[in-house]
């Protein structure tokens, strides 16, 4: 099968819109949350977040931002963000979202291209960044801190001030009648936002997102897909300057569903206990610590996970085939739920409806695990240019290993040399001062260019295979998907993240970081020294407990894909070297160009045999 549509009668709309009508039904509840100074989660209901949104918008007018200005927002998720954002919207303004990991010269780069007068900023931190910049900037007026700081007082011309003052400057709010009219004069045609691509392969694009794009996304996606409401918590810590958590957050709240922050990685899980959410998203990473902290247990305890692993993947298993277990695996399961499962769901805080994973394939023998473990996770596939939901797997329509069917109003179609191409109301509009980068990725008849690789079973779900650049040609001819056996590989627990390389070479390896807790525990029993991880990891027993790992779940592959040698490394991918972009993809040339020298060692000596 090589074209699928999933035809609907979508309304048009704008964000505007969804903002009111869910004020207006829920104004008394919860709207968002977030956790206090003490530990404790306080709420801002629907009501309480209209006046802010209203205050805001005043405040914007008060700083000369007009409808079609753009607008930066640097900051971790907290309620403030989805309020600028709101303001913005309602003023006819576009935020330009800024991940606050990004170093100095990289956010002078967007704000100067998205040629912004005014920047919110969460910090004093943030604020430093761009103050470095300022002189780059000359259309950079001013800069909002969401903090109640005091302000440096050397800010190389900006104009400095903090939330707090902004809103005292500008108390006189215009009536709800007057502040609505002004906000409802926006078209579902209209810029709603403007996202810079992270830029693994090159340089960032502005992708300009609309009003109906987003509306269409929220529409068609969560709300019809896979149904939300007023009684669901969302935790939103994946972050909002990526369209994926926006996009979900946008449903959430239109669907009255209370949203959670959490402004740092290191806080998800004590936020998980706290706030009990029901529904949550997150990058396959998330899912995959979670899974091999679950299996870097020891002794009996090691025992009765890898027990317990087994049961729930046959669980799965006959749940998806919709047959029925036998008897004795009812009573396994029983017992493995009142051991493991139970806990792993208690520590998600006990009351997750659905996960919905995005960003990267996840592995479908982690989605089993985790399906027999009474946790269920939703993949889904998309792009920023895409708004970005295209295909979504539902709790009806469920197939482990692809992304789901297309999403209502989506056409999908796989061109000759297999990429996916995508034709629907959530493509952008464009890319912002970028004509000759648009019509690279659409085409004369509407088709959006994904750039992955992929195919289409017979009831039209897709399963990605790889992106298209990231293909690897070996020197004798033969293509290698990349994804797929990085993926394989990733399923043993002594592995945290793998890269395969090979392109333009006799035969591709395999660069592994480890999970560096699990390897500590194995060469401490194996009596190897663990306090100099550059010696651990150079160790022959070592290398050898490698291969091995890697020999193992690449045993099904073509000769030709299984990687040849392992190259094990002694730390994490980092943002501050340059190796993965802030939604946590690995820039594959920079970790080649960073391990060149051990690559080439590796090589230069002679290949195994098979």
């Amino acid at each position: 099968m090589n074209y699928v549509a999933v035809p609907a009668d979508l309304p048009e709309g704008t964000l505007v819109e969804l903002f009111f009508r869910s004020v207006d039904s829920y104004r008394d509840r919860p709207a968002q949350m977030y956790e206090g100074a003490e530990g404790t989660w306080r709420e801002i209901s629907h009501g309480e977040m209209y006046d802010r949104v209203r205050a805001l918008t005043a405040a914007l007018r008060g700083l000369g931002v007009e409808r079609g200005h753009n607008v930066g927002l640097l900051s971790e998720n907290r309620p403030e963000w989805a309020q600028v954002d709101y303001a913005a919207l309602c003023a006819g303004a576009r935020i330009v979202p800024l991940y606050p990991t990004l170093p100095p010269n990289q956010l002078g780069f967007i704000v100067k291209h998205a040629e912004a007068r005014v920047v919110f900023v969460s910090s004093a931190e943030q604020l430093a960044k761009l103050i470095e910049e300022k002189p780059e900037l000359p259309d950079l007026r001013t800069i909002v801190v969401l903090d109640d700081i005091t302000v440096p007082p050397q800010t190389n011309g900006a104009d400095v001030l903090t939330l707090k003052t902004l809103l005292a400057r500008n108390s006189a709010v215009p009536d709800d009648a007057q502040f609505r009219a002004e906000a409802e004069r926006a078209r579902p045609e209209d810029v709603a936002t403007i996202i810079y691509t992270s830029g693994t392969t090159g340089e960032p694009k502005g992708v300009m997102l609309t009003h109906q794009n987003l509306f269409s996304n929220v529409t068609a996606g969560l709300m019809t897909a896979v149904e939300v409401g007023p009684t669901d918590v969302n935790l939103s810590f994946l972050p909002l300057s990526h369209v994926f958590q926006r996009m979900v957050d946008y449903a959430m709240f239109a669907g009255g569903s209370a949203l959670a922050y959490v402004g740092s990685i290191d806080r998800v899980m004590a936020a998980m206990a706290a706030v009990r959410p029901t529904v949550a998203v997150a990058v396959p990473r998330v899912y995959e610590k979670i899974y091999t902290a679950l299996l870097s247990v020891t002794g009996v305890k090691r025992v009765l996970v890898l027990w317990a692993r087994r049961v729930a993947i046959a669980m799965a298993d006959h749940r998806l085939a919709g047959t029925e277990p036998p008897a004795l695996l009812k009573a396994r399961h029983a017992v493995a739920d009142r051991l493991v499962f139970s806990k792993l769901r208690a520590k998600l805080g006990g009351r997750i409806r659905f996960f919905i994973s995005g960003g990267a394939p996840l592995a479908p023998d982690i989605a089993r695990f985790f399906y027999g473990a009474g946790v269920l996770i939703l993949e889904g596939y998309g792009l920023t240019e895409t708004s970005p939901v295209m295909n979504v797997n539902t709790p009806k329509e469920l197939r482990f290993g692809t992304v789901g069917r297309p999403v209502p109003g989506t056409e999908e179609k796989i061109a000759d040399d297999g990429e996916i191409l995508i034709r629907g109301p959530q493509v952008m509009k464009g890319y912002f001062r970028n004509e000759q980068g648009t019509r690279e990725v659409i085409d004369a008849d509407g088709w959006f260019h994904t750039g992955d690789i992929g195919t289409l079973d017979a009831e039209g779900f897709l399963r990605i295979t790889d992106r298209k650049k990231d293909l690897l040609v070996t020197a004798g001819g033969k293509n290698i998907a990349p994804q797929p056996i990085q993926n394989a590989v990733k399923g043993s627990r002594f592995v945290s993240e793998a890269l395969l390389i090979g392109d333009r070479r006799p035969y591709p390896l395999i660069l592994v970081v480890p999970n560096f807790e699990t390897l500590k525990a194995w060469a401490k029993q194996a009596g190897l020294q663990t306090s100099d991880m550059e010696k651990l990891v150079r160790d022959p027993a070592v290398i050898a407990k490698y291969e091995s790992e890697v020999a193992e779940r690449t045993a099904d592959l073509a000769r030709y894909e299984r990687p040849k040698k392992v190259l094990v490394l002694p730390r994490e991918f980092t943002l501050e070297a340059g190796e993965i972009t802030p939604k946590l993809s690995i820039r594959r040339k920079v970790v080649e160009e960073h391990q060149r020298e051990r690559i080439e060692e590796l090589y230069a000596q002679p290949a195994p045999h098979d």
